[in-house]
């Protein structure tokens, strides 16, 4: 496939290039500021775009060949007026290109496990109070999705936690309520985060909201390295 990742110098967008690469697929690395030493690998094109302009996303997809977008743009203070419009900018140009969009969103968006009706951006036990604006903006950013007509999307909540680490290529998947391992701790790595991201667009399931968390145990396990 040829992936256009925008936000691909982030935490997340750089591991999922690296992913994707790993698995022999083309790349279109779409940042504000592209890295480098994108340009060393003849696979990985490094394209300037600025996820809030309209036209500028358009362009860099137009005639890309592109057959999947991902959007793992965050902003941290909060910015929900740039998250949704970056959203909508992206299911605009991918309805229209007939491409399909996998956004890495919040955890926020998640229901609270035990408690269906409590989202997770409302939960203290998960959200402290300097984080929840961002969480807030993640459920935002899903009602963007959940609102838009015409764009073949997925939304992809990570778990409470999400941080560096290594790939084990395991984890459990779910789809709108927040997961924990055996350990009752809900996280995850972002290079299995970005595992699961390749996971999905290989192999599409059937439901637009999901979730991964870590899985320290091999058995049943999906994406195994």
């Amino acid at each position: 496939m040829t992936i256009a990742v925008l936000g691909a110098t982030g935490m997340v967008g750089g591991r999922v290039v690296g992913e994707a690469r790993a698995r022999g697929h083309r790349v279109l690395a779409l940042s504000r500021k592209p890295a480098s030493e994108a340009s060393e690998d003849p696979g990985v094109t490094p394209v300037a775009v600025d996820a809030g302009d309209p036209n500028a996303v358009g362009e860099a997809l137009t005639g890309s060949g592109a057959d999947a977008v991902v959007l793992a743009v965050r902003t941290f203070p909060a910015d929900q007026e740039f998250l949704v419009a970056a959203t909508r900018t992206v299911l605009d140009a991918a309805a229209r290109l007939g491409i399909r969009v996998l956004v890495v969103g919040g955890a926020g968006a998640l229901r609270s496990p035990g408690d269906r009706e409590r989202l997770i951006a409302e939960n203290p036990a998960y959200v402290p109070d300097e984080y929840r604006a961002v969480a807030l903006a993640g459920v935002a950013q899903l009602r963007t999705c959940q609102t838009h007509s015409g764009a073949d999307w997925v939304y992809l909540s990570p778990p409470a936690v999400l941080e560096p680490g290594s790939r084990t290529g395991r984890y459990r998947r779910g789809t709108d309520t927040l997961l924990t391992d055996a350990d009752g701790r809900s996280w995850i790595s972002a290079e299995d985060l970005a595992a699961a991201v390749l996971d999905e667009l290989e192999r599409p399931g059937p439901h637009r909201h999901i979730t991964v968390v870590q899985d320290s145990t091999p058995k049943g396990a999906r994406g195994c390295a």
